[in-house]
Parts: C-alpha cells; sequence; structure tokens
C-alpha cells in the first residue's frame, strides 16, 4: 500500500464514523437540543478541551525529528498562548451557554468524558509517536467542518450571536485546516510498514470510539 492508499485508508475510516452523524450532533444541528444540554456539553467538554495542550505536549516529547517537533509546537502555541488561548476561548463559551468558570471547573466528569480524556492521554503518551499523530489527526481532521456546523447551529438556533461566545468555533474552522493538512502529511510519511499502518489505524479507531462514546454519554445522562 502506497502512502496515499494508505492516508486516503484513514480518511475513509474517520469519515464513515464522523462525529457529525452522530445523532446528538445531528440534534444540535437541528435545534432539537435544550439549550441546558448545550450547557452541560460546555462543561463535560472541557476536560477534553483544557487537556488538549497537553496531549499535543507528550507527543511532542516522544517524537524523535526536529522537523515534525517544530510543526508540533506551532500547533501547540496556537493552542496555549496568550490570553486566548484554546481552553480559555471554549470557557467563554461555556459562560455564554449560561455557566461558571467554577461550575465548570467543579463538574464531575461522566464516565465517558473520563475514558475521552484517558483515551487521548495514553495514545499521545505513546512512544511510538505516530500512535499519537494518529490521534491528533483524527480529532483535527473533523474540526473545520463541527466547527462551522456548530456555529451555525448556535447563531440558527439557539440565538447565541455573541463572537467571544463563538470564537472557540470561528478560530477551529480556520486554524484546524492548515493543522490537518500538515499532520496528514506527517501521517503519510510515518506509515511506511505494515506494522505502523496497522497501529495508526488502530490509534484512529480508539479516537473515534472514543469521541463518539462521549457524545453518546451525554444523550444517556443529559437527553
Amino acid at each position: 500500500m502506497n502512502d496515499t492508499s494508505f492516508i486516503n485508508q484513514v480518511d475513509q475510516q474517520i469519515e464513515k464514523h464522523h462525529l457529525l452523524n452522530h445523532s446528538f450532533y445531528q440534534a444540535w444541528n437541528s435545534g432539537a437540543l435544550s439549550n441546558d444540554t448545550i450547557r452541560e456539553y460546555a462543561a463535560q467538554y472541557f476536560q477534553h478541551v483544557s487537556s488538549f495542550p497537553r496531549y499535543l505536549s507528550a507527543i511532542h516529547s516522544n517524537c524523535d525529528d526536529i522537523k515534525t517537533r517544530q510543526l508540533l509546537l506551532e500547533n501547540l502555541v496556537d493552542e496555549e498562548k496568550g490570553p486566548e488561548n484554546h481552553p480559555e476561548l471554549w470557557m467563554r463559551f461555556a459562560e455564554g451557554m449560561g455557566n461558571t468558570r467554577n461550575k465548570v471547573n467543579d463538574t464531575e466528569a461522566m464516565n465517558e468524558t473520563r475514558d475521552l480524556v484517558n483515551t487521548f492521554n495514553k495514545l499521545s503518551r505513546s512512544e511510538q509517536y505516530h500512535i499519537g499523530l494518529a490521534a491528533l489527526y483524527c480529532y483535527e481532521s473533523m474540526q473545520p467542518e463541527i466547527s462551522e456546523t456548530k456555529k451555525d447551529g448556535l447563531q440558527k438556533f439557539y440565538g447565541i450571536k455573541d463572537e467571544n461566545t463563538l470564537k472557540f468555533f470561528t478560530v477551529h474552522m480556520h486554524a484546524d485546516k492548515w493543522h490537518r493538512e500538515v499532520v496528514r502529511k506527517l501521517l503519510a510519511e510515518l506509515g511506511d510498514t505494515k506494522k505502523k499502518q496497522r497501529e495508526i489505524l488502530e490509534a484512529v479507531n480508539s479516537a473515534l470510539n472514543a469521541l463518539n462514546n462521549f457524545l453518546s454519554g451525554m444523550e444517556r445522562v443529559y437527553c
């Protein structure tokens, strides 16, 4: 299997289990969720968003190729630098949905939230850094479309017009398009053996399962 056909196989697997196909996001994007449910979603999902820079940092630490580390560092800087770092932008979204910072920080994680964070922690800390990159790609490859659709749904159905509340999604509509292309190219190059290709696909599947399971958890607990 050549580089192109392998990475296409990865993309097909992600598309097959894309989060926008999940009934929770379909309900969001048709206005069928309550504002209260989205408020609780914002509080739960903060645990993943706030951990994301640490996932990146772990992959960076395990990477033995300086050019790849430099690309990961740029991604990490985007996530974590300055007063408008991405966890802060998510917190503003949570506040815009009616949370307080204390409530978000004190929210007890669902089992599915803990599983999501634990899965990404485990994958990103693998000494085989292509495994962490696979989880990263799985998540970031979906973000531009998810962010655009979420933002549109919030504006259309939930009356959210404040750009400060929506900024997390605005940023990820654009930033992750570049991140997606960079990591996609890296994965295509790294998947140069059958063993690595199998490990990359297994990591992608683990990440997809955890992400979709989180949304199922939101339906289980809050819908």
